[in-house]
Parts: structure tokens; sequence; C-alpha cells
């Protein structure tokens, strides 16, 4: 059974997502698809969406906090209020782009996985550590690791090569097989596969050995490539 898992990013608005969670809903419903889905829309899309049991909704961040004075930020009262109980944390932008230090992922997982939250963890690896060899990229993974209870029972690892997110650089198979064996090796949770993942790659890399599914950003965001995508791995 493959987990599928789009992230909207910056995309979509409250209409389009509501229009989209409805229709990947339907067709869970209709076609009896038994995979795991899950969607991360925008904070300002979050609602309080009917879906059956295998359809997760989840926040693409939040801050460690129930509320206070976090300018920007949304915390769990905020998540409550929908009943999201789903989040993503780790990912290479929030890492790379907006500065969020290892001990900052850390605190943020700590303080959700108290609270009992499905977290999806990012882990991956810039162009530069790639081109060292596997040994520095493991090196490198595993390092997003400290703090981390990868014990976690709620918990779902996704690799995703920084140098591969929407570069339309997809890694080659055998990259992907080194680096997920190599994690399942040390962390026996689902592991899923991100990085330029499209509608017409993706059963192929979600059956690879060592992965478990796939976490897909631009190639998600169309409703209609979304329901393909899990028509593709539905028999995973």
């Amino acid at each position: 059974m493959a987990i599928i898992a789009s992230n909207f990013k910056t995309n979509h608005t409250r209409k389009s997502t509501n229009e989209f969670i409805q229709t990947v809903n339907n067709y869970l419903v209709e076609n009896k698809i038994s995979n795991e889905v899950y969607v991360f829309p925008t904070s300002t899309s979050l609602d309080t969406f009917q879906t059956v049991s295998n359809f997760f909704v989840g926040a693409q961040n939040a801050y460690a906090t129930k509320n206070g004075s976090f300018t920007g930020e949304i915390g769990t009262e905020q998540l409550d209020e929908f009943n999201i109980k789903t989040i993503l944390i780790g990912h290479s932008e929030r890492r790379h782009i907006l500065g969020e230090t290892q001990e900052e992922i850390a605190k943020k997982f700590n303080f959700y996985k108290e609270l009992g939250y499905k977290i999806i963890y990012c882990i991956g690896e810039p162009l530069e550590v790639k081109q060292q060899g596997l040994e520095k990229t493991l090196e490198y993974i595993y390092e997003q690791f400290i703090g981390i209870d990868t014990n976690y029972e709620n918990l779902i690892l996704a690799y995703e090569p920084v140098w591969a997110i929407g570069t339309g650089v997809t890694a080659t198979n055998e990259d992907i097989i080194n680096v997920h064996s190599a994690i399942k090796e040390k962390i026996s949770k689902p592991l899923l596969y991100g990085g330029s993942v499209k509608v017409n790659n993706v059963r192929e890399i979600c059956s690879l050995n060592g992965v478990d599914g796939a976490l897909i950003g631009t190639a998600s965001w169309i409703k209609e490539d979304f329901i393909q995508i899990l028509k593709n791995t539905k028999d995973i």
C-alpha cells in the first residue's frame, strides 16, 4: 500500500482547495482506494473537511505553541478549530529558504509529537553534499535526525534530495534505492520519496525497494493529475 501526499506549498485558494479535496475524496470513495492519502494546503485554506478515514488533511507548518505573540504563525488553537492532527515538519524549503535550524525543527517535532500528531518528517541533502558521494549524503541526512524520536509511532519519513525539488531533475533509481535502503536499515518507519515526482514516473518510483510512497509538489497541484497519480499507484 503506497502513501501518497501532496504539498500545495504557496498555491491554491480556499475555494480551489475545497474543490480539490472534495474531488479526491469522491474518487477514493467511488473506487474504494485503500492507499493513505495526504494533502497539505496553505494555512489560509484549512477547513473542516469531510474525508474518508484514509484521507488526511494536514498543516504545512505551525509554530510550537497553542497561541501567543508569534506574528505570521499559527498554533494548535487554529489547527484544533479544523481538527487538524497532521503536520509536515523539516521540509527543505523551511530549512534552506526560511532558515529553520535543526534545533528549531526538533523543538517543533517534539511539541507536536507530545500532542499525538501524525508527522511527515522531511530529510534531504543539497547538491554539493550529493556530489561528495553516498557516505557524505548519509552523514548529512543522519544529522537531520538529531533531537528527533525516530521510534515515534505516528512518524512518516520523506526523503527529498534538495537538488531534485522543483528542478525537473529526478534522482536515479539507484540514488533512491541506495539512500532509502540505508535509512530503512536504521529506522523502521514508512519512507516516502519526494523530488520531481510526476504522473509518468510515480509508479516506478513507488515500486522501488525501500520506497513506501511519494511526497509530491508541483505535479500534484492539478486535481486531475493527482487523481491520475492515485490511479497509477492504487495497487502498489
